[in-house]
């Protein structure tokens, strides 16, 4: 019997999904694309694991970027890659496909000899198959020889260990080829060799899934019912009939006269934007409560609710939903019929599926305009700045690696070259998007901040640094809340997590409401930053008030971190100490305060490169001790 550690297994395709970017645009006509990660079994995976299925794939993927990629996705999203094989003789395939109405989304299979299809009996671990409450095989790795064999194996390794067999139908006529490449997006050509396959398959399932089509392909009949009984002669399994926004029909027993008269809940009629991939949330949601035992009708109201949500986003995998976003769903007394414009769903969406570190400690070598005057002051030609910021750059790595809570904060104008080294690199980058002490806030690449973001790579945390006052004129509050609006903008329509930080506007300081206060006008008029970066302050109970703010209007937010001003550290220590007992204060983003001596040393050409990282690192280091004994400080003040 299998040891339940985990709950689902997955086999079937694992491809890069390639979404284009312009809507209702033929797909010879489109620009651009979105890269998702894609396939029927792939999809099924994310979606259940963010439902809190312990989910894992069993597949190939190249020993390439693209299989990487895959690999690090499905990771992201939870789900168990021990049995991801890295194939070096075959690429990860990948799917051009276009959002286009219902009745007309066209797909590239650019498959060949593709990696996820190249699965062999092998690759089959009948201990993993043992380990598992269920197995999920799809219809596509069945129409090759080597998978199809893998996939027959899996099931009866799963027979011998009592595990379940789910049976996604998953049929795509392209790949049995009765189907052009052109039609990519058909959904049904008779073949008797595909039924064939799929009847030697039935008898060991328990539980079958597929649409009209995919059931009268497996049933080897045109009509639907006729299709039913076939299928039904020959397994006891309950079969769950897809019928679009209606939802589905299920037959756990004798299949009825009239198939309405199945066990079916309503559907949620919501508009669709994306089809592609409703198949796939439905079935994600509906396993979600079968592999737990629930009663059939929740699990179709799981299966609908998840559907719904999908056809109104871009994308498949990455459109699945989370279970903060399902019972916020569900809780609705009125679903609304557009669910783009419900802005709590998207951000419950934004939210609940980052990957947040738990602490963050930044070394910000972000400044501009202090360094420029202290390069004016020795003298010094401002090009050496960037060499500068590349020595901080390294001085950072030398003691970031290892450290998952490391992070650096980073400028492009003249921070360019260390920022190209650091990207990649699996550290936590963000990178300054304002305009160097401009106020109203003015963006660096221009007015159009939206194309500037699209240009970032997706692993930079957009920065801005904002100088405002609860006691600012009217015209500059009003200017500066409409660009930070713009940008929050961006920042959704470019998927970019973002960055506030907030100093007192020039002439002013902050009393102990005042970055409260601040915040909540964001808040208020729409902006959710994922992280905000804060002055310091001795008093705790500033720090508590500023996390109420924050946990009223935004529970899920990444933190808060306290940044430096260039304070000494002794006076950062009792600032680390108060924030100590805010949980929200997660970590620090401090810069001149660790390297603004050393820089200025080196810049006057009284230290060398060696030195200036040595010592720089040593400053860093030292910060991250006293942040790691705020508590112990917390502890003697009290």
């Amino acid at each position: 019997m299998n040891d339940g550690s985990l709950d689902l297994i997955c086999i079937g395709r694992t491809s890069v999904d390639l979404y284009a970017e312009q809507d209702g645009a033929k797909l010879e006509d489109v620009q651009s694309f979105r890269k998702y990660v894609g396939g029927s079994a792939t999809n099924i995976a994310v979606g259940t694991a963010r439902l809190g299925v312990k989910s894992a794939m069993l597949t190939r993927v190249g020993d390439e970027q693209m299989g990487r990629f895959v690999r690090k996705s499905l990771a992201e999203n939870g789900v168990d890659v021990s049995h991801v094989r890295s194939d070096p003789d075959r690429l990860t395939p990948y799917v051009l496909l276009a959002v286009r109405a219902i009745e007309d989304f066209p797909r590239i299979f650019a498959y060949g000899d593709a990696a996820d299809l190249a699965i062999e009996e092998g690759d089959v671990d009948p201990g993993f198959i043992a380990s598992s409450g269920a197995l999920l095989v799809t219809g596509s790795p069945f129409s090759r020889p080597g998978a199809r064999a893998a996939s027959f194996e899996a099931m009866k390794a799963a027979r011998e260990a009592g595990t379940r067999i789910v049976f996604d139908l998953d049929y795509r006529p392209v790949f049995w080829g009765v189907a052009s490449h052109e039609q990519g997006g058909e959904m049904f050509v008779a073949s008797e060799e595909v039924t064939e396959v799929y009847r030697s398959a039935l008898p060991d399932c328990e539980l079958i899934v597929g649409t009209e089509e995919e059931i009268r392909i497996a049933g080897g009949s045109t009509e639907t019912r006729e299709a039913l009984l076939s299928i039904r002669d020959l397994t006891d399994a309950t079969i769950v009939l897809k019928v679009g926004a209606m939802g589905a029909i299920v037959f756990p027993g004798n299949v009825p006269d009239d198939l309405e008269d199945g066990v079916k809940v309503p559907g949620f009629p919501v508009e669709v934007f994306n089809s592609v991939g409703a198949g796939d949330a439905f079935l994600s949601g509906f396993l979600s409560g079968w592999l737990h035992e629930k009663p059939l009708e929740e699990c179709l109201l799981l299966g609908n609710a998840c559907g719904a949500i999908v056809v109104s986003r871009h994308g498949c995998s990455p459109a699945m939903p989370t279970t903060d976003e399902l019972e916020y769903f569900l809780s609705l007394e009125e679903k609304p019929h557009r669910l783009r414009d419900d802005v709590w769903l998207q951000h419950l969406h934004r939210a609940t599926t980052r990957n947040d570190p738990e602490e963050l400690r930044v070394l910000a070598i972000d400044h501009r305009w202090q360094l420029e005057e202290a390069a004016d002051e020795l003298n010094v030609d401002r090009g050496r700045l960037r060499e500068l910021k590349a020595l901080l750059g390294r001085a950072f790595r030398s003691v970031a690696e290892g450290d998952d809570a490391a992070g650096v904060l980073i400028d492009d104008v003249y921070g360019d070259l260390a920022l190209e080294e650091l990207t990649g690199s699996g550290f936590w980058v963000s990178r300054a998007v304002e305009v160097a002490r401009s106020r109203p806030v003015e963006f660096a690449g221009g007015p159009n901040v939206a194309a500037t973001l699209r240009t970032w790579p997706e692993e930079h945390v957009v920065k801005c640094n904002l100088y405002m006052h609860p006691e600012d004129d009217p015209e500059m509050k009003e200017a500066q809340e409409r660009s930070v609006l713009q940008l929050y903008d961006a920042c959704l329509a470019n998927e970019r997590q973002l960055l506030l930080e907030v100093q007192a506007s020039p002439g002013t300081e902050y009393d102990a409401d005042s970055v409260a206060e601040l915040l909540r006008r964001f808040y208020e008029i729409g902006v959710r930053p994922e992280w905000w970066k804060l002055p310091p302050n001795p008093d705790p109970e500033v720090w508590h008030g500023i996390g109420d703010v924050v946990r009223e209007y935004d529970p899920f937010c990444a933190g808060l971190l306290v940044l430096g001003q260039a304070m000494e550290e002794e006076k950062l220590a009792e600032s680390f100490a108060a924030a100590a007992s805010e949980p929200l204060c997660r970590g620090f983003a401090i810069g001149r305060s660790i390297y603004g001596d050393p820089a200025r040393r080196w810049l006057a050409g009284e230290i060398d490169d060696d030195e200036l990282i040595s010592t720089v690192a040593a400053n860093y280091g030292r910060m991250n001790t006293l942040w790691r004994e705020r508590d112990v400080r917390k502890g003697a003040a009290r």
